[in-house]
């Protein structure tokens, strides 16, 4: 239902960041029973799929300012010193984490993107509602959940995050090949599905949802995980969008204007690589 910074301190702090921002969020609803699973997303409504091999790369790394030199030995080291080692031992996940970036940052652009492959721990506590009549809403203080993570977001310095990734990135690039993507440029799946958190809707009203019917003698033990939006066209949104939309008005703000300051650093143009 209702969605990146510094941990990709190489894609590192950013890709992390941008999917962080996405990602960071909260755990998204976990696939249902073919059964009862919601309808697939509009093509519209998801991020395009990435590039083909052939076509031509549109935001080439070598544009951004990357410093080798200045960067830790290695990912991990990284990541910590631009997090600090009591946020990454409380909310990152730092195995393998070059492919939980690629993959996450990928997944949050389709229908599905699987928590047990992020790069932060999911949210703490349950997701939280209302009712209302004869509805439920998404609790007003339900985003409170998210508050550590938007903390951190607002807090990294995206300058810094973006030098490391470019430093890093050859590590990323390999994995979102590893994926099933041989020579799709990852930089340019992450400005996109980028484009596509930023155009998630901002209700102006309480968001509806409501627990699908399991067809199955085995119900689940953690229900509020299965909340669906009654809204058909927000329950076609992509996953990232989803997360966005559940971690609340506030944080949906919040969120979209550290986005848009990573994209801008994050496709600079040839020209205006130089020192700045």
């Amino acid at each position: 239902m209702k969605l990146g910074l510094k941990i990709a301190l190489t894609l590192g702090a950013l890709g992390l960041a941008a999917a962080a921002a996405w990602f960071w969020l909260a755990r998204p609803a976990p696939v249902i029973p073919a059964a009862t699973a919601p309808p697939q997303p509009a093509p519209a409504q998801v991020a395009a799929a990435p590039q083909a091999a052939s076509s031509s790369i549109q935001h080439p790394i070598e544009n951004l300012q990357a410093d080798p030199a200045a960067a830790p030995a290695d990912l991990p080291s990284a990541v910590t010193a631009l997090f600090g080692r009591e946020a990454v031992l409380a909310l990152f996940q730092m195995n393998d984490l070059p492919h939980r970036v690629a993959a996450t940052v990928d997944g949050l652009g389709r229908e599905q993107a699987s928590p047990r492959l992020w790069p932060l721990s999911p949210a703490a506590g349950r997701f939280t509602v209302e009712r209302h009549g004869d509805g439920d809403t998404i609790s007003a203080d339900n985003g409170q959940r998210y508050t550590p993570y938007v903390l951190l977001l607002e807090k990294v310095d995206l300058r810094q995050a973006v030098a490391l990734y470019a430093a890093f990135y050859p590590q990323f690039q390999q994995a979102y090949e590893d994926l099933g993507y041989p020579g799709v440029y990852f930089n340019d799946r992450l400005v996109a599905v980028i484009d596509q958190l930023l155009v998630t809707p901002d209700p102006a009203v309480s968001i509806g949802v409501h627990l699908p019917t399991v067809n199955s003698p085995v119900q689940p033990t953690r229900p509020w995980v299965l909340y669906e939006f009654n809204d058909p066209a927000l329950q076609a949104l992509s996953a990232g969008q989803r997360l966005m939309l559940r971690t609340g008005p506030v944080n949906e703000r919040r969120i979209k204007a550290k986005l848009r300051e990573l994209r801008r650093l994050i496709t600079v143009p040839a020209a205006a690589s130089g020192p700045r």
